[in-house]
């Protein structure tokens, strides 16, 4: 658990920077460099790099934005839901990279700022939409007889309001707290078994490493599935928003 509590290695501008700290600097690097080469130099028939890109942007753009919200609306959200998926993913699947080892989701801090995010773009949205009904019909839906609302509203209240933002982040920063103490532990069981232990123990050790490669492949499959839904679910909010009842 400690991991998750690094030590502060410098302060910049008077902010502690530790190792997990720089773990995102290097996966918001890597985002920003890779989608610059990617796109510097576009070409009518592109090459394999450039494709991977336009493949990437485009699974966010047809199966997140214009699935759930339409080409007009997915245009107008496109910016930000490209970057809540691409940024989970980068800093998800540190995880797994050796040396690195942990996801720069896994403190609060990153999950809590992306759901704010989210949070905030659809409440804009709905209030862009229906800046008088947005409200009124989040928390007194129609077709509701008036005696309902004294329960209805209060638990619409906490559901929309309350409830997404932080199951948003609270199921980001389990994810990747759990992927990566699995990882730790069937990696430390290994390391017990072949090293300190010896002999027969070495076949439990043997095991616990393949269970270990085993979970990190799937660690990759949390990260990318984890950035899916974290952008399927603002993309289902914003829809929710600006439906034509708001």
């Amino acid at each position: 658990m400690d991991e998750f509590f690094p030590e502060v290695l410098f302060e910049l501008a008077g902010v502690p920077i530790t190792r997990i700290h720089l773990i995102q600097f290097l996966a918001t690097i890597a985002v920003v460099v890779i989608f610059w080469l990617g796109t510097r130099r576009m070409r009518v028939v592109p090459g394999r790099f450039q494709s991977l890109v336009e493949m990437g942007l485009d699974f966010v753009r047809v199966n997140i934005g214009e699935d759930l919200l339409g080409k007009k609306d997915a245009q107008r959200f496109l910016p930000i839901l490209t970057t809540l998926f691409f940024m989970i993913l980068f800093m998800n699947i540190t995880g797994i990279i050796p040396f690195l080892n942990i996801a720069g989701t896994s403190i609060i801090a990153v999950p809590l700022t992306l759901a704010v995010v989210s949070y905030v773009t659809f409440i804009y949205a709905g209030i862009k939409k229906s800046p008088k009904n947005f409200f009124k019909n989040s928390l007194f839906p129609s077709g509701v007889p008036w005696p309902i609302y004294i329960i209805v509203t209060p638990i619409e209240l906490i559901s929309t309001f309350i409830i997404r933002p932080v199951t948003l982040t609270l199921r980001l920063l389990m994810n990747m707290m759990v992927g990566h103490l699995l990882l730790v532990l069937f990696f430390a069981a290994t390391q017990f078994f072949i090293f300190d232990m010896g002999g027969w123990w070495s076949i439990l050790g043997a095991g616990s490493l393949a269970f270990g490669f085993v979970f990190t492949l799937f660690e990759i499959l949390v990260a990318v599935l984890q950035a899916y839904v974290f952008a399927l679910l603002t993309a289902v909010y914003i829809q929710l928003a600006v439906a034509e009842e708001h």
